[in-house]
């Protein structure tokens, strides 16, 4: 795997689990859930409308293929699937992302509580809060060999 960019973040090869020439999906550092992923493209872009039509297409298919696996592998029964588009939308990193959360019923006492926890999940100012690398390399490697032989 290649070097990847997350905003100013440089993201560790090994917290990358999907891609594709154009997007990559990522393990998060504080998920929401069990399970929370992120889909970025490549080039970083602030902003949904800086994309090109031909990212816009590979993010969004990478999403959906991410999706379908996430979904089975964390035994949800749904999914919410958000992008957080500008600092008034509660993005955090100026660097579009699709969040991907697998979800059951009962996960959250109001269904939409899951909104108010992803707009404030990564934004606590201390960094112990966060997950440890290995942990997010142990993710990752159980999440990319799912793809293995994936068409």
């Amino acid at each position: 795997m290649s070097n990847f960019q997350f905003g100013a973040h440089a993201l560790q090869a090994s917290q990358v689990f999907f891609q594709t020439r154009l997007s990559f999906a990522f393990v998060n550092r504080k998920p929401v859930v069990p399970g929370h992923v992120l889909v970025s493209p490549r080039r970083v872009a602030p902003r949904f409308c800086d994309l090109t039509a031909e990212e816009v297409s590979d993010l969004f298919l990478t999403s959906q293929r991410v999706a379908r696996v996430v979904e089975k592998e964390y035994n949800g029964t749904s999914l919410t699937v958000s992008v957080q588009d500008g600092p008034d939308a509660g993005q955090s990193v100026p660097h579009v992302h699709v969040h991907i959360l697998p979800r059951k019923a009962g996960d959250f006492k109001r269904n939409d509580d899951i909104y108010t926890e992803l707009e404030g999940h990564d934004k606590t100012p201390s960094t112990d809060v966060f997950r440890s690398i290995d942990d997010m390399a142990a993710e990752s490697t159980r999440l990319e060999g799912l793809f293995i032989g994936d068409s």
